[in-house]
């Protein structure tokens, strides 16, 4: 009897194998057959978009891939650190390997956490990232775009910005150490300090994996200083912004922390503010800089802007984006409450992006076509942007939004200055964080859907 049961319980139990096996099987065929459907459905978009926004910046000189005035993202890796951010998930593959299966489900995963972070946001646990899974999920694709846009922002601000020798440094909301990896590949000089990072998470696991990408990083781009440390000193700290940290910083840095904390629709955004802002300047020295990057989303930015005051009111200087320390043009308040309204945001095109991520993103059917974010550096010493900033005897002004179409073969572009919202006119070729400076004071003119003061360039 019981050779005849253990018979008739393996041969089920091979058969329910062998089912699960054939739906797996058929679940993969579907998806890939899924994917090539998209992929050619995303090719003929991308291509009549291009047509169509050629189209709509007639006028504007075509040809020109950078623009020739200085601006965020102007400035450009070195070939050693861009090889590092091509070649990413060899990073990831040397501390955390993927066997093929996980490989192959990578894609389905990545779309499963995308889920959890936008629309399923309210289902989300708190300790997500201690799910294996997730964590794998996240580094593979949503870290290694963060490091793009990252990468892509350190380039271009001014070294007031950054931490200086001997600093203590904090990184809020850390995650797998995603803006202290960053830094490193973006700013070579900064190789060369010695810096104590103090990485504030909720998840010790997260923390753990993000020091190993960092040293795998930091391996793959020594300092240039001989002399200096190989790389940085991590303190790994699990918390929230409740936790004792043993030393004052002297530079407190965070990216999508502001915009992950609770913000319930009881209190309006002055009162979070006021009550996240004491919390992470408490962890400082009364002299540290800060940096604090942020979705480009209507929510984020107007957090940015309530800090933003707070800091001026304090005495400190904005590094960027801003090249003034007057009343913020682009605050938000309109958008976050859902009226029409201009928020401080800042796009760039991925098409230098790495083709193994973007082939990733395809496979996961989240391609991107532009990266968008908000950001916020200050100091209390340094000056107002960059010396490319400055304009004496007229107006300087920081390009913040898309080329759009006007009459007579214009271009306009919408930008923030000591007067305000401005409407720049233009023949010539802007892009979203360009920096021009205009010879004399605005006229009277202002535009009728915003209110922006008309200039032209």
């Amino acid at each position: 009897m019981g050779d005849k049961f253990y018979s008739r319980f393996t041969e089920k139990k091979g058969s329910q194998k062998k089912e699960e096996a054939r739906q797996e099987k058929n679940r993969i065929l579907s998806y890939e057959q899924e994917k090539r459907d998209t992929s050619k459905n995303r090719k003929e978009f991308t291509r009549k978009k291009s047509t169509d926004h050629a189209r709509e910046v007639k006028g504007v000189r075509q040809g020109e891939n950078q623009s020739s005035f200085p601006g965020l993202f102007s400035s450009s890796l070195p070939d050693d650190a861009k090889n590092v951010l091509n070649n990413f998930d060899a990073v990831l593959q040397s501390v955390r390997p993927l066997n093929s299966k996980q490989r192959l489900k990578l894609p389905y995963n990545i779309r499963d956490l995308s889920h959890q972070l936008t629309d399923q946001r309210g289902e989300r646990k708190m300790t997500y990232m201690n799910d294996k899974v997730l964590l794998s999920a996240y580094a593979n694709y949503f870290v290694w775009w963060n490091l793009v846009r990252q990468t892509k922002l350190l380039t271009g601000l001014p070294a007031s910005s950054f931490p200086q020798n001997n600093s203590v440094c904090l990184d809020l909301g850390s995650g797998p150490l995603t803006f202290v990896t960053a830094l490193w590949i973006a700013r070579p000089e900064l190789r060369n300090l010695n810096l104590t990072w103090y990485c504030l998470d909720l998840s010790q696991n997260t923390l753990a994996l993000g020091e190993e990408i960092y040293l795998s990083v930091a391996s793959r781009l020594p300092p240039r200083d001989e002399k200096a440390a190989p790389y940085w000193k991590i303190i790994r700290v699990k918390g929230s912004l409740s936790t004792h940290i043993k030393e004052k910083a002297d530079f407190i840095s965070s990216a999508n922390m502001i915009n992950e904390l609770e913000q319930t629709g009881e209190y309006p955004p002055e009162y979070w503010a006021k009550k996240y802002y004491g919390e992470i300047t408490s962890f400082a020295k009364k002299d540290a800089a800060y940096l604090l990057t942020e979705p480009g989303v209507p929510k984020a930015a107007r957090m940015l802007s309530l800090f933003r005051e707070r800091f001026i009111s304090e005495g400190f200087i904005i590094n960027g984006p801003c090249t003034h320390c007057g009343a913020c043009a682009m605050n938000g308040f309109k958008a976050y409450t859902g009226s029409s309204g201009k928020w401080c945001n800042f796009a760039f095109s991925t098409e230098d992006a790495p083709e193994k991520l973007a082939k990733l993103s395809e496979s996961a059917k989240l391609p991107k076509e532009r990266a968008v974010l908000s950001f916020l550096s200050v100091s209390k010493a340094g000056e107002t942007g960059t010396t490319a900033e400055k304009s004496e005897s007229g107006l300087s002004i920081r390009i913040i939004s898309d080329p759009m179409k006007l009459p007579e073969r214009i271009t306009g572009y919408y930008g923030c200055s000591i007067e305000g919202l401005v409407l720049v006119k233009t023949r010539q070729q802007l892009k979203s964080g360009d920096i021009i400076s205009i010879n004399k004071k605005s006229g009277g003119q202002r535009d009728e859907k915003t209110g922006a003061v008309v200039v032209n360039f």
